[in-house]
């Protein structure tokens, strides 16, 4: 099915329709976030601050982790979608209030820390549902279309609050604009919410019969049958290894560039203009991802998933090198296009791949250990980079170290012998 089809599919449509408004809104409140903790004229952003703002983002991702499989394969997903976006929505409003008033420190670590951890759950009950809506032959169309059309909309959503924010700008504080793009981002999750009651109880899983009693305490049991599950399929492990450092790699990268165009592209006393760079940058990149909708489905039909996440990790690992030769904000707009393309690619072919291979039964835990190692890779991504980066951006040693990991997963984690491919 192409994706016009898809796109006309009566049940995939609706999941599509939960999927980006959320991830619109998602744009949206990062954005604000980011306004608020680094593009503040008040707050001085360094690598490290920056990283931990990452780690903080993703933390939860890994805590609530071990818990996503025993969750999704025991209740019902459609109704976790429904409250998880609810309490989503409440969340955002007291960001907000602690926004207007310019409250940072504990407090609002700590709220933020539950938006992006029920984010999770979300994220994870989406991706383990869309197998039973979609065929297996268009499983690599419709996750380049989720995924992909996800993630332009988290960028566009970024864009519509670094808009938003300049219009009001001149009219209340700068607390006080980032405190009005997250009440707005509260309305959108409410959206997401309310059109999860278009989904029947058990439509995207679990299947009735697969559905037992079990408490919160076995997660740690089921994300290690996860493991164990991963064990027999071993291109599937190597698939999700490999996006996960490639995700690492990616937030070196994005570090890099926050830094760059925060203190060095532009004046570093006009936190506006920085954002305004560096929001320009990830547009860029948006535009990768989404033509990587288009290319992943060709190349897959063409060669198999296996030779191409393979030839995407390649291709990725040259996309840096445009950073080692110049560090100007042409060169970051390439290597940020050609990064987040190829590296869309190996993201919805993995995915396809792990949805093809794994049961129902088993696929929240499999989901799961995938989701805390691409974020543990993520956040360890961050800390390397932030360790390495002088506040400037100003760096040879991190492009040069996030090509050779790239070529060397190519080479060794990827290798045929290791890696077959299989169509």
């Amino acid at each position: 099915m192409n994706i016009f089809g898809l796109l006309r599919h009566p049940r995939f449509s609706r999941l599509l329709a939960i999927r980006w408004t959320g991830q619109v809104t998602d744009g949206l409140f990062q954005s604000a976030l980011a306004s608020f903790v680094l593009f503040s004229p008040e707050r001085q952003a360094n690598a490290l601050n920056a990283a931990i703002g990452f780690a903080v983002v993703l933390l939860p991702y890994s805590v609530v982790g071990p818990f996503v499989g025993t969750i999704l394969d025991r209740v019902s997903r459609q109704r976790l979608l429904f409250f998880s976006n609810l309490i989503r929505s409440i969340n955002l409003i007291i960001v907000a209030v602690f926004i207007f008033s310019g409250t940072s420190g504990v407090h609002l670590t700590v709220v933020v820390l539950v938006a992006f951890g029920v984010n999770r759950l979300i994220l994870a009950a989406l991706s383990a549902g869309l197998p039973l809506l979609i065929d297996s032959k268009s499983l690599v169309t419709a996750n380049a279309m989720a995924v992909t059309g996800g993630s332009v909309l988290v960028v566009i959503g970024g864009g519509i609050g670094v808009g938003v924010r300049a219009l009001v700008n001149s009219l209340a504080i700068a607390d006080h604009a980032d405190a009005l793009l997250v009440f707005i981002a509260s309305g959108g999750y409410l959206l997401a919410a309310l059109l999860t009651t278009k989904l029947n109880k058990f439509e995207i899983g679990p299947q009735k019969h697969e559905i037992k009693s079990a408490s919160i305490k076995h997660g740690f049991m089921e994300m290690r049958e996860g493991f164990a599950f991963l064990k027999i399929h071993r291109d599937v492990a190597r698939a999700i290894i490999a996006t996960a450092i490639h995700r690492g790699g990616l937030t070196a990268l994005t570090l890099m560039g926050l830094l760059l165009e925060r203190n060095t592209f532009n004046d570093p006393h006009i936190p506006e203009d920085g954002l305004k760079g560096f929001g320009f940058a990830i547009s860029f990149a948006g535009i990768g991802v989404f033509l990587g909708a288009f290319l992943a489905p060709y190349g897959v039909r063409k060669i198999g998933r296996h030779r191409w996440i393979r030839l995407s990790i390649f291709a990725s690992a040259c996309a840096p090198i445009a950073l080692i030769v110049a560090q100007t904000q042409i060169t970051l707009i390439l290597a940020a296009f050609l990064v987040s393309l190829f590296g869309q690619n190996v993201k919805v072919t993995s995915d396809a791949l792990t949805q093809s291979r794994i049961d129902d039964y088993f696929r929240g835990r499999v989901f799961a250990v995938y989701d805390v190692v691409v974020n543990t890779a993520i956040v360890s991504g961050g800390l390397i980079a932030a360790l390495l980066l002088p506040t400037s951006g100003l760096s040879l040693v991190v492009p040069f170290m996030v090509s050779a990991v790239y070529l060397l997963i190519g080479v060794r984690l990827l290798r045929i012998s290791a890696f077959p491919p299989v169509h």
